[in-house]
């Protein structure tokens, strides 16, 4: 194991073990200033994140104040999943304000299953605590970290808040069969949730998004024309404490087309939604890295 790798996973584990013993607004306040000091040096993941988000409000917009908004939102994330595990059940559910809710118990309580799919906003470790703390248990997957040790320190700690989590790959390359799982959980008449707005399998979907092109998962569009379940996207912000989240409306099935002509139109009609959401609330959204297609060449 590299050196640098070492010392993330141990900065991980030792956060896991000590913030949730910081009063929260001392966990606040430092999580704040280190994001303000990581936006001040206007690395890498900075510039890319004000980039992005130039796509979403334009260029003429204040960037830096909104990038800076950004920064504090992402390490508010990273500041709460280091405290989750220890915040009850109570106080997960009472500061959820929940649109759509109801949508996600009737598809369960039915037997349909259903296919919640949705961007890197908000806090998305506390919504499935939420649906876990409101009896709706979910299957979801995740990408493969490293060191090791990280990704499986990971696995356990979003395990702690209820979720069954699936590696995306095998622990030596190569897929994880997590498809195949997800679709007999669907079957079963259980939730699954994907994160859903950048592909990390090369099989991804070009969508347009924003006005250029991007590729998006095809996950979970396939996964609701194989089982039959309907798929809804979902998005995060956050509000003052609480947690915001919504349920949109479900994605329609194309009644004409082949497989793939279907997931082509149904992830593009997830990537409209999903515009909607981050144009609403861009300082939610967590998007550091690379993600359209004229960004990667």
């Amino acid at each position: 194991m590299k050196l640098t790798d070492r010392l993330v996973a141990t900065a991980y584990h030792v956060g896991w073990v000590l913030l949730p013993k910081v009063p929260e607004p001392v966990a606040a306040w430092l999580f704040r200033r280190i994001a303000d000091i990581m936006w001040r040096r206007r690395g890498r993941s900075v510039l890319r994140l004000e980039s992005n988000l130039a796509r979403v409000v334009g260029p003429d917009a204040d960037l830096r104040a909104l990038s800076r908004e950004g920064l504090r939102s992402y390490f508010r994330y990273w500041m709460e999943a280091l405290r989750l595990p220890a915040m009850s059940r109570d106080h997960i559910v009472s500061h959820t304000r929940i649109t759509g809710g109801e949508i996600i118990f009737k598809a369960v309580d039915e037997g349909r299953g259903i296919v919640l799919a949705l961007p890197h906003m908000g806090n998305w470790d506390a919504a499935g605590a939420w649906m876990v703390g409101v009896g709706y248990p979910f299957t979801t997957v995740m990408e493969r970290l490293k060191p090791e040790s990280l990704f499986e320190r990971f696995v356990a700690y979003r395990e702690s808040l209820g979720m069954e989590v699936l590696p995306l790959t095998r622990k030596e390359g190569g897929s994880a069969q997590a498809f195949g799982t997800l679709a007999r959980r669907l079957r079963d008449g259980k939730a699954i949730c994907l994160p859903a707005e950048r592909d990390l399998t090369n099989s991804g979907v070009e969508i347009e998004f924003f006005g250029a092109t991007a590729k998006m998962v095809a996950g979970p569009a396939l996964l609701a024309l194989q089982t039959g379940a309907p798929l809804h996207p979902v998005t995060l912000w956050y509000e003052g404490e609480n947690w915001g989240i919504w349920i949109h409306d479900e994605v329609p099935v194309p009644e004409h087309g082949d497989r793939k002509e279907k997931v082509a139109a149904m992830t593009q009609a997830m990537a409209r939604v999903f515009e909607e959401g981050i144009a609403a609330h861009p300082q939610d959204w967590h998007m550091l890295q690379r993600l359209w297609l004229d960004d990667l060449k």
